[in-house]
């Protein structure tokens, strides 16, 4: 890896077509979009199929990770991963309503931002607060992993090792803590 170069890991997901394609085109296509002379893929998951949440808000999702090497800063990264959601016509008028395309930045280079206090509020916030509260800034690593077996099961088919800065558990430990039906509900496409 170049030296000012840094891995980063991103999640993938949709559960609504674009143009009449279906979710995992989309994703493939997102793919394609990210790469560039600062994005340089190194690994792609398999494509899994999640269960919407809230049960029955909506068609199933289709989930996927991507690990990257960039030379660009978390920020940067992230803004271009929200231009690449609104090249497949993402919008954000209602939090985790049915979507196009998802694309959430878990980890940069290992960094906690904004601060360790920081992303402890977040990391900390209940579910009922999750879901009407956003952050008005980038929350790194992502603050929901541990929880989400639809992200944990692609991110162990690419970084199963990968350990979070602040828990200090890998990928694949976080996965083994969810409960098993959570872990079944993730089916390879």
């Amino acid at each position: 890896m170049a030296a000012n170069r840094k891995m980063s890991l991103i999640a993938l997901g949709g559960n609504l077509p674009v143009d009449a394609n279906a979710p995992q085109v989309t994703l493939s296509k997102a793919i394609s979009a990210l790469q560039s002379a600062e994005v340089v893929l190194r690994s792609v998951s398999r494509f899994f199929q999640t269960p919407c949440f809230p049960a029955g808000a909506g068609p199933d999702y289709v989930n996927a990770a991507v690990a990257v090497e960039t030379s660009l800063s978390a920020g940067a990264l992230l803004a271009r991963l929200h231009e690449i959601e609104a090249e497949f016509s993402r919008v954000r008028d209602q939090r985790w309503a049915g979507r196009t395309l998802d694309l959430d930045l878990l980890d940069c280079g290992g960094a906690v931002l904004p601060d360790a206090e920081g992303f402890s509020r977040w990391q900390k916030l209940p579910l009922e607060d999750q879901m009407k509260e956003a952050p008005g800034q980038l929350i790194l690593p992502h603050p929901r992993i541990q929880d989400r077996a639809f992200v944990l099961v692609p991110l162990c088919d690419i970084a199963s090792r990968w350990h979070h800065p602040v828990l200090r558990k890998t990928a694949a430990e976080m996965l083994a803590d969810l409960p098993p039906e959570e872990m079944a509900e993730v089916k390879p496409l």
